[in-house]
């Protein structure tokens, strides 16, 4: 399935690009020059989450974002399972497809886990680390896990599959301020129905559910990617990663890091504070 939808030029003014890969057609976008910086999203988001961030380095960085399959203008392909391994995967296919070599990673929400199961792999090839509202170990408060299970109960996943929950409730339930009538069509055009919507479905359940490799990754990222210098972007205001239990943990992971708190900004922090991001990108990496 291939989703049919134009984005607005004036919201999202980049080149559509695409990669086939083993398992699916990937969109992506490639913009501008210098070294170059992977933009991980997360849930129900795509690379539209990182336009304004796009728009802010192109002129220092080349910004690569792809939209993982199931998520924005890439296929939803048959067979597919929509686990952050096989995400995890495709993109590290995609990486290797473009050479990429001295990158920098990004990754907030589920991009963080994903950005990071890609990097422990190619760690010789990683610059360096940016991470916002996110996390690489198993779940282990009773929150997340909370989360995870009632997310993904009948009701909750009808609610997601046929009602677009996680577009319509949390978009804006994440966001300081509720995103405009334009960009939310930009969120809403891509999941238009069920079948476009497993991908979205799928990723509350792999809270609990991608335990395995949550677990490895609590090893692997100290250990291979731990010396790496590190930024962490965080929204102070957000329900899902609160900084009190989480920057610590990533502190200890990234002994040579540097923290740039958001005071006003909540889950999605690339639609709430881009302008901080960019420029705390810029002062660490530039």
């Amino acid at each position: 399935m291939q989703i049919d939808f134009t984005p607005d030029p004036r919201l999202y003014p980049f080149q559509s690009r695409w990669f086939d890969g083993s398992r699916g057609r990937l969109h992506y976008l490639d913009e501008g020059d210098g070294p170059p910086i992977l933009l991980c999203h997360g849930n129900p988001t795509w690379s539209f989450l990182y336009r304004d961030i796009i728009v802010a380095l192109r002129d220092r960085f080349r910004c690569i974002a792809p939209d993982y399959l199931g998520f924005g203008l890439s296929e939803r392909p048959a067979g597919f399972g929509y686990k952050i391994d096989e995400h995890a995967q495709v993109v590290g296919e995609f990486v290797d497809h473009l050479g990429l070599d001295g990158y920098l990673t990004m990754g907030q929400d589920w991009g963080g886990p994903i950005s990071m199961a890609v990097a422990v792999e190619r760690a010789e090839r990683v610059r360096g680390v940016v991470l916002g509202n996110t996390w690489f170990w198993p779940a282990d408060t009773f929150s997340t896990k909370a989360f995870s299970r009632v997310m993904s109960s009948p009701p909750m996943q009808y609610a997601v599959l046929h009602r677009n929950f996680f577009v319509e409730r949390l978009i804006p339930a994440g966001t300081r301020d509720r995103p405009s009538a334009a960009v939310m069509e930009h969120y809403r055009a891509v999941q238009p129905s069920a079948e476009a919507r497993k991908g979205v479905a799928e990723m509350p359940k792999q809270i609990l559910a991608a335990h395995p490799l949550l677990a490895r990754l609590a090893r692997e990222v100290p250990a291979k990617l731990g010396a790496k210098p590190a930024l962490f972007v965080w929204g102070m205001k957000d329900f899902a990663f609160r900084p009190g239990p989480t920057l610590p943990r990533m502190r200890t992971a990234f002994p040579d890091h540097v923290v740039v708190e958001l005071p006003d900004a909540k889950h999605f922090i690339q639609e709430d504070a881009p302008d901080r991001i960019s420029a705390a990108i810029i002062e660490r990496f530039g």
